[in-house]
């Protein structure tokens, strides 16, 4: 029973440390406050059973936001409308300010949130991984289960559809 109690004192402190940056995270990548919830809920779940199972975690914060990528990407794979892949077949071309300006300046804006939302998933995941939450390439790399050459082939398409996203119908963003 005290083994239990050191589990449970380790997932509070995982929870107190991280539990609001997850469900950040994971609201970005769904935008459904209920299911983000859960889905945060859900990661301290499956995090006690593996700790329980005296299993070591080296690096609890991206041991944790694995856990919550798989179960949103498995959520969205099981819930996620077509509609959202259809803007990567256009082609269109438009000069702008370079992407990582605007991301940086329009971090917080809504229409930085919209124009992820259009993203095709993988983009979009690891774009809010390396760009908003800050993780290193190894960590995203981590989190995703990809090699770090993927990361950053995925993170260069992705900002470049990102770019087009966000200078779509027009808009110009000033930097």
């Amino acid at each position: 029973m005290p083994e239990q109690n050191t589990h449970q004192e380790r997932i509070i402190e995982w929870y107190d440390t991280y539990r609001l940056p997850l469900f950040k995270y994971i609201l970005k990548m769904i935008k459904d406050v209920q299911q983000a919830e859960d889905l945060t809920h859900d990661t301290y779940m499956k995090a006690f059973k593996y700790i329980s199972k005296n299993k070591h975690v080296q690096y609890p914060k991206t041991f944790l936001y694995r856990i919550a990528h798989n179960l949103t990407i498995d959520y969205i794979r099981k819930n996620a409308p077509i509609h959202m892949m259809k803007e990567f077949f256009k082609h269109k071309k438009d000069p702008g300010p370079s992407v990582e300006s605007i991301v940086e300046v329009r971090e917080s804006s809504k229409e930085l949130y919209h124009a992820l939302g259009e993203l095709k998933t993988s983009y979009r995941e690891v774009i809010i991984l390396r760009k908003i939450e800050e993780f290193s390439v190894r960590e995203t790399a981590h989190i995703l289960s990809w090699s770090e050459s993927k990361v950053k082939s995925t993170f260069s398409r992705g900002m470049k559809a990102l770019e087009k996203e966000l200078n779509k119908g027009g808009i110009t963003y000033e930097i």
